[in-house]
């Protein structure tokens, strides 16, 4: 499984951005897909997910209200839209991917197996 993270660049506060994730073709469609990031100096962290078997969402609590994770209808490709953007939102966001029917935390980031390359979003005036 091979995932490819774009979309990412420089915004001022206030702005959007939308991210791109694409998965390796005919694999798509059976995993549970989530992004997160890190920021400077900071760990790791979930943004949000969504899952292969009934569109389940979730998100963390800055994201929420603000970002929304979706797919395609081919479910070749997930999308995280970011609105309302600020600089602590600045950080390498990842795309990642779980095999589905996983029962643990969809946010849990040690459950995803395979990860993207990373792409930076830069909030800054």
């Amino acid at each position: 499984v091979q995932l490819q993270a774009s979309g990412g660049g420089l915004v001022q506060p206030g702005g959007s951005l939308r991210l791109s994730c694409k998965v390796s073709e005919h694999t798509y469609s059976s995993y549970d897909v989530a992004w997160f990031r890190q920021g400077p100096g900071k760990e790791r962290e979930f943004v949000a997910a969504i899952r292969f078997t009934d569109n389940y969402t979730a998100y963390s609590g800055s994201a929420k209200g603000r970002f929304t994770i979706s797919r395609d209808s081919a479910k070749t490709t997930a999308y995280l839209q970011m609105n309302t953007l600020t600089p602590e939102d600045t950080a390498v966001y990842y795309c990642a991917a779980r095999n589905r029917g996983i029962v643990s935390s969809i946010r849990d980031d040690t459950t995803y197996r395979y990860w993207g390359q990373g792409t930076l979003v830069t909030v800054s005036s």
